[in-house]
């Protein structure tokens, strides 16, 4: 089923984590395409080219999101596959991450691995700005003054965004309708106001709202 609605990064983040001596740095990133990833994953190795390992994990797209890992030379299964299990189940979408480890002296054993590794990307997740992006699409509304009060109840029952609003001889606003949900909003907003508002259908559209502000998307 396709999604109208997922979540991806706003802003990537770091987030380091000390596990017996171990340090473990994580470097999230919003990523659109497999070749974004890959060249992310080579900067941060670049970056962190003395360090013990540099492992990663992705995933890039939304209906059928294709994901990849890598251990980087950690024991098979500790450390990319657990990655990937973070963000897959935080359902969080093209994002790419590389956990950097500067080896501490002691060994960590399997589990200890696989719970570093974990708590490393959480960690790297928490100090993102995430938000949920809805694939939609732009209207234009255009009433009279005494047809406003209706039209904004309808957009609040129904859950549409209001991007702008301009007041002159008529009213005009631009809203952003979540895809899938288009009809049923303009049968609402027809009803409402006895057919007297017009509405005409703009370009599909990829937005989200983060701090209360909304966000369109290129």
């Amino acid at each position: 089923m396709k999604k109208n609605k997922y979540l991806a990064l706003f802003e990537g983040g770091e987030g380091v984590i000390i596990e017996k001596k171990s340090r473990f740095i994580a470097t999230v990133e919003p990523v659109e395409t497999v070749e974004e990833a890959e060249q992310f994953i080579e900067k941060m190795k670049k970056k962190y080219w003395d360090a013990r390992h540099n492992c990663h994990a992705f995933t890039v797209g939304t209906d059928m999101p294709l994901s990849r890992c890598s251990d980087d030379g950690e024991p098979s299964g500790t450390a990319g596959k657990p990655m990937l299990e973070v963000l897959l189940g935080r359902e969080i979408h093209n994002v790419a991450v590389v956990v950097t480890r500067y080896f501490g002296g002691t060994l960590l054993g399997t589990g200890g691995l696989v719970r570093a590794y974990t708590q490393a990307v959480q960690e790297g997740l928490d100090n993102c700005r995430i938000v949920e992006k809805c694939v939609g699409c732009m209207y234009e509304l255009d009433m009279d003054y005494t047809e406003l009060g209706k039209v904004q109840y309808q957009l609040a029952e129904q859950g549409v965004y209001i991007n702008d609003t301009v007041y002159e001889d008529r009213v005009k606003m631009e809203v952003l309708i979540p895809e899938g949900e288009e009809g049923v909003v303009e049968k609402k907003l027809v009803e409402a106001t006895f057919g007297k508002i017009k509405i005409r259908q703009g370009e599909k559209t990829i937005f989200g709202t983060v701090d209360g502000e909304i966000i369109i998307f290129d």
